[in-house]
C-alpha cells in the first residue's frame, strides 16, 4: 500500500488514472517502450512513480503529458482518477479545412431515394405502369 506521498508501480498508476483498461494492458503498453518518465524512456512496468514525475506517452493519435499529483489508492470513477494527475498535454491540432478539390454539396442533395427515382420515372414516362 502506498501513502499520500509514496511511490507506486507505473503500470498500477496508469490503471488507477484510467489511461488503460487493465493492469495487463498497462504492462504491455509500458513494455512496448512508448512511455517516458521525466523524459527518459522506460520499458519496466515496475518503475516507481510519485508526485512530481512527468509521464509522456501516445494515446491513439495524440501525445499525452501528465504530471503525477498522487499515487492513488484504487481505480475509482473518472472524476477521482482525474485528481491523480495534471494534464500538461499540448492542445490538439486544429481540424483541416475541407479539401477544395472535392465538390461541395448542399445538405439534402445527392443521390435520390428509391421513392424519388420512381417519381422521376413516372414523370418522364420511363416507368412501367402496373395497373
Amino acid at each position: 500500500m502506498t501513502g499520500a506521498g509514496g511511490r507506486q508501480r507505473l503500470d498500477k498508476w496508469l490503471f488507477f488514472a484510467r489511461a488503460v483498461k487493465s493492469r495487463t494492458l498497462a504492462q504491455k503498453f509500458i513494455e512496448s517502450g512508448v512511455v517516458r518518465v521525466n523524459a527518459i524512456r522506460t520499458d519496466a512496468s515496475d518503475h516507481k512513480v510519485g508526485a512530481g514525475d512527468v509521464l509522456t506517452f501516445a494515446l491513439g493519435t495524440r501525445i499525452v503529458v501528465w504530471r503525477v499529483l498522487d499515487p492513488g489508492q484504487r481505480r475509482g470513477p473518472a472524476s477521482e482518477a482525474a485528481l491523480l494527475y495534471e494534464d500538461l498535454s499540448p492542445p490538439p491540432p486544429p481540424k483541416a479545412p475541407p479539401n477544395p478539390l472535392f465538390a461541395q454539396r448542399d445538405p439534402g442533395t445527392g443521390r435520390p431515394t428509391k421513392r424519388e427515382r420512381r417519381e422521376v420515372d413516372r414523370l418522364m414516362g420511363d416507368g412501367e405502369d402496373f395497373d
